[in-house]
């Protein structure tokens, strides 16, 4: 019998690397990929934290030669800038902090790649996420589960994924601690064993954050006023993008006591600052939802939400609103509710699904 065909998303790390192994030990017939994401002078950084270096492409490569599978490296340097760079930079010129990694699963690695994949024949996708899918007989429909290592799941980043997308995707690492990862790329002679895991961000290898996007936002005005919340006037700064919700630190204003970003005006570029309880939020609306467990949400539900990726998930009711939004109402307040960031529902270690918070 013909074995299904894997394709299996290798970035040079330590984790598609075992999840290649793994997806072979299966029986499928396999054949790795990298994806190079961003332009050829921006890979020529070699640290061991960034992405798409040509350090992690020989990595890559050389694991697909000792498994004895096909390697091919795949350019999605439009499908990247587009869908993840410009709408990382975008985000914060309106005052929102976005979620990269989120739209990165979502744009690229599970839709750009599927395209180009399909028609070599390819039945699945896999990918070194710590998370599990998995056909839920009693939804009827294939949900995402936390990973077995709660200190690496990934399930939250996640939650865009389609039925359709869940439905060709493996996580098969997601049932392994990571120490039992490393433990078995030694045991299969893999040099990349020992490898450091790569930064959040990884399109900006510096971690100068700031200094990206104010080199991508050059010529753009996105300076305002720094106001309290009577409207007094307490100053001034050069730039929205260089602020989110909580922050305390680089204000450039003298309040008398510490003062926080509780709100950024996308149009006038305002930013309101205030005290450390202003920052708690009892509610907020969240659009765009993608709904995993189900097709759609008709009457309030009880859950637990994720407003962060390190977030501890808290007790919630979630209510439906038009437009594709809900409105979630949180048992007790949360700290830094910020816009642009994701809500991730969950009913136990199933992901019901998520939107954007507004």
């Amino acid at each position: 019998m013909e074995k299904e065909r894997v394709v299996v998303a290798m970035s040079g790390g330590v984790d598609s690397s075992v999840t290649a192994a793994l997806v072979k030990e299966a029986g499928f017939d396999v054949i790795g990929i990298t994806l190079k994401t961003w332009p050829s002078e921006l890979c020529e950084n070699d640290s061991p934290k960034t992405c798409c270096s040509l350090r992690d492409v020989e990595d890559a490569r050389s694991v697909a030669a000792m498994l004895d599978i096909p390697f091919h490296v795949l350019n999605v340097e439009e499908e990247f800038k587009k869908y993840v760079m410009d709408y990382f930079t975008e985000e914060y010129a309106q005052g929102r902090t976005p979620h990269p990694c989120v739209q990165c699963n979502d744009k690229v690695k599970f839709l750009a790649l599927w395209k180009r994949v399909k028609p070599l024949g390819a039945r699945y996708i896999a990918t070194g996420h710590y998370a599990q899918v998995a056909f839920d007989p009693g939804w009827g429909r294939y949900v995402v589960r936390e990973a077995a290592d709660s200190s690496k799941d990934q399930s939250y980043v996640l939650f865009g994924l389609t039925q359709e997308q869940l439905s060709y995707t493996q996580f098969p690492i997601g049932s392994f601690t990571k120490q039992q990862i490393r433990a078995k790329a030694k045991e299969l002679g893999l040099r990349v064993f020992d490898k450091p895991d790569s930064q959040e961000i990884c399109f900006i290898p510096d971690h100068d954050t700031r200094g990206f996007l104010k080199k991508a936002l050059e010529g753009r005005d996105l300076s305002g006023r720094i106001v309290d919340k009577e409207g007094n006037v307490l100053g001034t700064h050069s730039g929205i993008f260089q602020f989110t919700i909580g922050q305390r630190e680089g204000l450039g204003v003298n309040r008398g006591k510490p003062s926080y970003v509780i709100e950024i005006e996308s149009l006038t570029h305002d930013l309101i600052i205030g005290d450390r309880d202003d920052c708690f939020s009892k509610e907020c609306i969240v659009s765009k939802i993608n709904w995993q467990a189900f097709e759609s949400l008709s009457d309030p539900i009880q859950v637990q939400v994720k407003i962060r990726y390190k977030h501890p998930k808290t007790p919630a009711i979630v209510y439906p609103e038009r437009n594709n939004e809900v409105r979630v109402v949180f048992d007790e307040p949360q700290s830094a509710v910020t816009p642009g960031q994701a809500a991730v529902f969950y009913n136990g270690d199933t992901v019901l699904g998520g939107g954007w918070i507004k």
